[in-house]
């Protein structure tokens, strides 16, 4: 059974080099950029726990012709949020109606845009806990823990097996929509890391950044709270009491929240890289779903607003390295 993998940028070239080093017969899709690193470089992912996979260019089968998910029993969908209507357009044209189809993409409703698109394809929601960082020589990092979840269904049954045998054990779970929820919010420190420029260790070490992360966390509490939302746990800390942990002096931070700071030194967020890249960030559908859904509840989210204003300057070249203090400042400003 053949997996296409849609989007192959870091989470998507990342999964497929596990998936591939476990003998799955994978075919990457992606922009030629990617693909001219693998003709060069090959594919290599490394992670915390020390596994490493080295595939050489030709175990690799990368394709930037769409045609390709036409072969596909199983689709990953691993394209950036604003990419997600072309992402279904391409495969109601080249993929045969009983794929299987999986969203594992950041924010909230890209599964749902899918199901809309794909009336013949079984589609399900995925969420990916895990950070990947892009190194010389086209290593894949994976810097920090977690592991794949999904909507619970029996679609996914012949799957587990070769999932786990990669190392991506497939977590089913129920409530998935709180699920999506719990991962935003900590994803709502994306923003922060790119402004911030610094590593995520070293962003999340100093008190003036996890203050901002914990009024962004504590404001979206707020909204989920009126929209009757609960967002589940995704680590090993309850969303409603991360604010309270993150508010910490950081010589208490750093003894009580050991896990949460084991992460690669090297670990960046994807919105930092797509910033260093020039590209769109994905601010919309992480901060920007606070701010729209507060609208429909008839609130506002002006932390989670600024926040997207900043972004939206930061693409445009006009601000970088915002040290805490000054990113605090500007949450704050009345």
């Amino acid at each position: 059974m053949r997996i296409a993998i849609l989007g192959a940028g870091s989470i998507g070239a990342y999964l497929g080099a596990c998936l591939i080093a476990a003998g799955a017969d994978v075919v990457l899709i992606g922009r030629a950029r990617m693909g001219g690193k693998i003709a060069a470089h090959g594919l290599h992912a490394s992670d915390l726990q020390g596994r490493k996979y080295d595939l050489e260019a030709a175990q690799v089968r990368y394709e930037t012709d769409p045609s390709a998910l036409g072969e596909a029993d199983l689709i990953l969908v691993t394209v950036k949020s604003a990419d997600t209507a072309e992402a279904a357009q391409l495969i109601a044209a080249h993929a045969g109606g009983g794929a299987l189809v999986l969203s594992f993409q950041n924010g909230i409703g890209n599964a749902e845009l899918l199901r809309a698109a794909l009336p013949h394809c079984a589609v399900l929601g995925g969420m990916v806990p895990f950070n990947v960082v892009q190194m010389e020589g086209n290593r894949l990092h994976r810097g920090t823990e977690g592991e794949l979840m999904l909507e619970a269904s029996p679609a996914l049954e012949g799957w587990q097996e070769m999932f786990a045998k990669a190392g991506l054990p497939l977590i089913e779970r129920r409530d998935f929509l709180a699920v999506q929820w719990g991962k935003l919010l900590l994803n709502l420190n994306n923003p922060i890391n790119a402004l911030s420029g610094l590593p995520l260790k070293a962003q999340l070490s100093q008190r003036a950044y996890r203050r901002c992360l914990a009024d962004l966390i504590e404001e979206a509490l707020g909204v989920l709270q009126a929209a009757g939302i609960e967002p589940a746990q995704i680590g090993r800390v309850g969303p409603r009491r991360l604010p309270f942990l993150l508010r910490m002096p950081d010589f208490l931070f750093t003894r009580i929240a050991r896990t949460m700071l084991r992460i690669d030194p090297e670990a960046r967020s994807s919105m930092w890289e797509d910033l260093q890249a020039g590209r769109r960030t994905e601010i919309d559908y992480l901060s920007g779903a606070v701010v729209a859904l507060a609208e429909s509840q008839g609130r506002d989210a002006p932390l989670s607003r600024r926040v997207v204003q900043l972004m939206r300057r930061s693409e445009a070249g006009e601000i970088r390295g915002m040290s805490g203090q000054r990113l605090l400042d500007a949450l704050q400003e009345r």
